[in-house]
């Protein structure tokens, strides 16, 4: 068993003071050592942290212990390290970016946990619709699955009309880990589509309860891990070095902060190139050191895990 626990997780729930509850839960991170990302909004609490065993079951458990969470899912995954380098608890707006009309506690499509959909997926009836970005289902995505060339949810509306003609049909919309799909799912069915479903927990929670099958490729994550292994029942690679064009799945983000790119690269590519996705990324002058990995940390001058704390004896930010 691995030391680590890496935790995925989201929750839509009314929080009435957002900055209130920020600095709590802050507080609560770095007193279990947790590092990762963590967003708070008047519309509910969505993250991504890992830690020691016991500190993510301690964790796990404080915010169970809350009554407006008590519905909230954990995905646990296990991990030989910190899948982060740094912890923020940020308040914005909405716990998604999406700018969707739509409000998933009125409306939502139907939940389908990992089994359910495992059984549903190949119904001739049923339609599989990725609300990933593109560089996500580059890597990895559900055999068949619909894909839309976007950047980031926002960009849904723009792309709605590609699967006009599917109204009719079960539409099964799927993502990392289960929140896109709160107000994507919503925002089918406000767009007049008949029969929308979700995947309950994502990708990752599909792969830990039902192995995974038919999801080809690996699933992109934010973290230094960049993309991790799904399927345990009938695994593929699908995506190709972008530098040399044979099969590969080792996601890195381009070493050249300029471009940040995200593609699938080989190993052999990624030492040769440094890193970087294209020789002109290669001269840029800011270039930076490419360890393997492909996953670079933001660097912040004097950054210690304090950072962004606000007391609550006052309303100045301190770093410590």
């Amino acid at each position: 068993m691995k030391p680590y626990r890496v935790l995925l997780y989201y929750c839509y729930t009314p929080i009435a003071d957002p900055e209130a509850f920020r600095e709590e839960h802050h507080l609560l991170c770095l007193g279990l050592n947790l590092l990762g990302r963590i967003i708070v909004a008047p519309e509910g609490l969505n993250g991504t942290v890992s830690g020691l065993t016991a500190d993510c079951e301690a964790y796990m458990a404080a915010v169970k212990a809350d009554p407006r969470f008590e519905a909230l899912e954990f995905k646990v995954e296990e991990h030989e390290q910190h899948a982060f380098q740094k912890l923020h608890v940020r308040v914005k707006p909405e716990i998604v970016h999406s700018d969707l009309p739509v409000n998933p506690l009125e409306q939502t499509g139907v939940h389908l946990d990992p089994e359910s959909f495992r059984k549903l997926k190949n119904d001739p009836d049923v339609v599989l619709v990725d609300m990933r970005s593109n560089y996500e289902h580059s890597v990895g995505k559900f055999k068949g699955a619909i894909t839309f060339d976007m950047e980031n949810l926002r960009e849904l509306p723009e792309h709605v009309d590609e699967i006009a003609h599917l109204k009719d049909k079960k539409v099964i919309t799927y993502c990392t880990g289960g929140i896109k799909c709160e107000k994507a799912s919503a925002y089918l069915i406000s767009q007049g589509f008949q029969n929308v479903y979700q995947l309950h927990g994502g990708i990752i929670k599909y792969g830990l309860e039902a192995g995974g099958e038919d999801f080809d490729g690996k699933c992109y994550v934010f973290d230094n891990r960049v993309a991790v292994e799904v399927n345990q029942v009938n695994p593929t690679v699908v995506s190709t070095c972008y530098r040399c064009g044979k099969a590969s799945d080792r996601m890195v983000n381009c070493a050249s902060p300029a471009c940040n790119n995200h593609v699938a690269m080989c190993e052999e590519c990624g030492w040769e190139h440094q890193g970087t996705c294209t020789d002109a990324c290669l001269s840029d002058p800011q270039l930076r050191a490419y360890d393997g990995t492909g996953y670079y940390s933001k660097k912040s001058e004097g950054y210690t895990p304090w950072q962004g704390y606000k007391s609550f004896a006052g309303s100045q930010a301190t770093t410590h």
